[in-house]
């Protein structure tokens, strides 16, 4: 059974439309791995932080030895 141009049509806008959904949904897919890397390299950068508060917390209380 061949299909008229109006079933052309329809065919064609029905596979752009499933295309629309589907580059969708790897987006949001893409955006919710992003938000996770970034959620990760925050942590790793208050951990950093934390550790380099330290590290100035602990020269600052050494006393300083006076050469004479």
């Amino acid at each position: 059974m061949a299909l008229d141009l109006q079933g052309v049509t329809l065919s064609v806008i029905i596979g752009t439309l499933a295309a629309i959904v589907y580059s969708l949904r790897i987006l949001v897919l893409m955006e919710r791995r992003v938000a996770r890397v970034e959620e990760h390299l925050e942590n790793i950068a208050n951990k950093v932080l934390k550790e380099e508060l330290k590290i100035e917390r602990s020269l600052a209380r050494k006393p300083k030895k006076s050469r004479r």
